[in-house]
């Protein structure tokens, strides 16, 4: 059985370790939570006292940290880092959404203990995750991206080669520039119709019917009520965190600088993403940005 090692169960880590024990799998699973290692626990997982403990002898090692200082804090400068103990036939998948660059760092310092090491940052959200329909954008050689495919299949629907090591990290933070822009608007659309009297889930239906559609509009609705499964319907809890959001357009603004490409409209939706942090935010789901265009007594 192929066992694979994963290391970070939050609110994506938790349910993509879970499908991956469920396709078959032999799970080892570590996370400095007990409360994520009891849930991965119950749903098939193999518990692991350490990182390198579960790393050990195992054929991949899957991670799903908050930032690159975490990933190669793991891999590489750690107390323990995970290539001492992991074997060179091994695949390293970091599922995190980190900077190109030590995407790159942490591959060539991977390659030269002969283990091979991808980025295959994901999006889809929470929802995605637990129904196993991720999209992942991977960054690595060939061999490599065929390699992952089976344990990738297990957690998602579509995968994608964007190109060699660090390239998955660029496509992504293009495509999170591109969603914080799209909620942006979908915010002040929807804001702007329910202050002229309009009922928020009609004025949806018919913007998601014309040229106004989007992602936001489809699965991901801002306005509590009008998606029961959606972050707004739940107090905006779960989900992608506005910290999180702001985390990715600041990695998106790092790359526009490197490449001298201008982003005026991410550089705005940062600007608006950061104020509503401001406002005490930061840990609600980025639809809330919806609160920020609202009447403070609504």
């Amino acid at each position: 059985m192929t066992t694979v090692a994963f290391i970070g169960l939050g609110n994506m880590g938790g349910p993509m370790a879970a499908n991956l024990a469920k396709a078959g799998f032999n799970v080892r699973a570590f996370d400095l939570s007990a409360q994520a290692l009891e849930t991965a626990k119950s749903q098939g997982c193999e518990i692991a006292a350490t990182a390198s403990e579960a790393a050990t002898d195992a054929d991949f090692v899957i991670s799903m940290l908050p930032a690159g200082k975490h990933v190669r804090g793991l891999y590489v400068d750690g107390d323990a880092p995970l290539f001492e103990v992991i074997k060179p036939s091994a695949l390293v998948i970091d599922c995190s959404t980190i900077d190109a660059d030590t995407a790159r760092q942490v591959a060539a310092a991977g390659a030269e203990k002969g283990i091979g090491f991808v980025d295959a940052p994901v999006s889809g959200g929470v929802g995605g995750a637990q129904a196993g329909t991720l999209t992942f954008i991977v960054g690595g050689s060939e061999a490599q991206f065929a390699q992952a495919q089976p344990v990738l299949q297990a957690m998602g629907k579509n995968i994608f080669h964007a190109g060699d090591h660090g390239a998955g990290q660029v496509a992504k933070v293009c495509n999170n520039m591109l969603l914080s822009i799209l909620m942006a608007g979908t915010c002040e659309a929807i804001n702007m119709g329910v202050k002229n009297g309009l009922d928020p889930a009609v004025l949806s239906e018919i913007m998601k019917q014309s040229s106004g559609g989007n992602w936001a509009l489809n699965v991901y609705n801002p306005y509590p009520g009008v998606m029961e499964n959606a972050p707004a319907s739940k107090g905006y809890q779960g989900g992608f965190q506005v910290d999180l959001m702001i985390k990715d357009l600041g990695l998106a603004m790092d790359v526009s600088q490197q490449s001298a490409s201008p982003v005026p409209m991410g550089s705005a939706a940062r600007s608006l993403f950061t104020l509503h942090k401001a406002g005490g935010n930061g840990k609600l789901d980025f639809s809330s940005l919806l609160k920020l265009y609202q009447d403070k007594s609504e």
